[in-house]
């Protein structure tokens, strides 16, 4: 096994992994609702009322945000994620999250962040499910499909 080390960012990481974890338990507080982003972005099509505003402001922060990263950091700090596919798999990989988040009854912050921390065991469920679906994705392209040669 070979690690790319230039990709490798752990610090960046678990950076990313305690911000999401302090404002999963800050929304949960403050809120009483779950960061889930599916579910943040299902209600939007069909909201309650007076059920929009923090909504649509949630899912626009989340799209400034790598903007206004990169206003704040120098250009060193940015490191641009490598994504080995074309226009087609980026729709195709999205779509099949949006299927999957749909059978599951949530996405991964909300299993596996919220969820887990909540001893659910439906997120248990959902998150092992995740997990397994994805090392077999992984495992399926490079040893059986491309032959082992990535």
């Amino acid at each position: 096994m070979n690690i790319d080390w230039t990709h490798f960012t752990p610090w960046a990481a678990l950076a990313g992994g305690v911000v999401l974890g302090v404002a999963s338990a800050a929304f949960m507080l403050l809120n009483g609702r779950i960061l889930g982003i599916s579910g943040i972005l299902g209600g939007l099509l069909t909201p309650l009322k007076g059920d929009r505003g923090w909504r649509i402001a949630f899912l626009l922060g989340m799209a400034c945000a790598p903007t206004v990263f990169t206003w704040i950091f120098p250009a060193e700090a940015v490191v641009a994620p490598r994504i080995d596919t074309g226009h087609w798999g980026l729709v195709l990989a999205g779509l099949a999250v949006g299927v999957g988040t749909s059978c599951a009854s949530g996405c991964t912050s909300g299993h596996g962040v919220c969820g887990l921390s909540r001893l659910s065991p439906r997120s248990l469920v959902a998150t092992a499910s995740f997990m397994a679906a994805g090392f077999l994705v992984v495992f399926v392209l490079r040893h059986v499909l491309l032959g082992g040669s990535a």
